[in-house]
């Protein structure tokens, strides 16, 4: 299949349209259509007509527009202060979850649910979730005053989820990590803390725990490597003391944990028509 014909496809599935459809729209017939699918290439005078019908720009059938949003993307978050850049990419990330929906009028209506939501319960800031669940991934966001996320699985084109995962055995040893009441303590305490070498002792004190528990805790969080083990030279002798992992997945576990934890948070809009499993 060409590049065009694989455009043209993923612009008539995202329409709903047939072959048959697209055709009639564009005064060609359903064998023209497929025929470019399947590796064709529409006469040029057709073009503007085949873009209209899809919603599409030209560059778009050629996969340049793609190309160009991404870059125009790239030079404009580059350009901003790091603060600004993340709210903005944030605000790229909504765009892309209204967008990824499919219908050209659910931004309309869903500025308006998302007003009145907020006009409603603007004195509690609540958190707002969104979920657009489909066989060809898996989004989800949550928006309030000052603490926003995002997250976008793009389903794999071959096999599940779950084989591009650890064993089983693996991640339950990781949950059972954050379950010990202790451990999870301690990870906040550090993770609360600047970035920096902190000695035992010091992490004993911070959680209230005592230093041979704290010790034991340290231990298991050095072994998931969320945090590693230091040895500092001083002139008292050596002093062991830990440093947090900046790579570690801690904080969008919480943040993910958290929206369990809430059990019923303010929808703003949940699409859930996924047919296939969820792993």
């Amino acid at each position: 299949m060409s590049v065009i014909g694989e455009q043209i496809k993923k612009f008539r599935v995202q329409k709903k349209y047939t072959q048959e459809k697209l055709g009639s729209l564009i005064g060609v017939t359903t064998q023209a259509v497929s025929k470019w699918e399947r590796g064709g290439t529409p006469d040029a005078e057709v073009l503007p007509q085949l873009a209209d019908a899809l919603g599409v720009s030209i560059d778009a059938l050629f996969g340049r527009e793609e190309q160009d949003i991404q870059l125009m993307l790239t030079k404009k978050l580059s350009k901003l202060p790091a603060d600004e850049a993340y709210h903005s990419a944030f605000n790229i990330c909504w765009s892309m979850i209204l967008g990824l929906v499919g219908d050209d009028n659910f931004t309309e209506d869903f500025m308006d649910t998302f007003m009145g939501h907020s006009y409603t319960n603007r004195d509690k800031s609540p958190d707002y979730f969104s979920k657009l669940i489909r066989d060809e991934g898996i989004v989800s966001a949550r928006l309030s005053s000052d603490f926003n996320q995002f997250y976008l699985l793009a389903e794999p084109k071959e096999g599940s989820v779950t084989d591009h995962l650890e064993d089983m055995e693996s991640i339950r040893k990781v949950f059972a990590l954050f379950a010990d009441k202790n451990i999870l303590k301690t990870i906040c305490y550090l993770y609360a803390k600047p970035i920096m070498p902190l000695t035992l002792s010091l992490i004993s004190q911070g959680t209230g725990l005592e230093p041979r528990e704290t010790e034991r805790c340290m231990r298991m969080i050095c072994e998931n490597r969320l945090a590693r083990h230091m040895t500092i030279a001083s002139v008292d002798g050596e002093i062991e003391s830990y440093e947090i992992c900046r790579e570690g997945c801690a904080i969008p576990l919480l943040c993910f944990a958290d929206e369990i934890a809430k059990r019923n948070p303010f929808p703003i809009f949940s699409i859930l028509d996924r047919k296939r499993s969820l792993l």
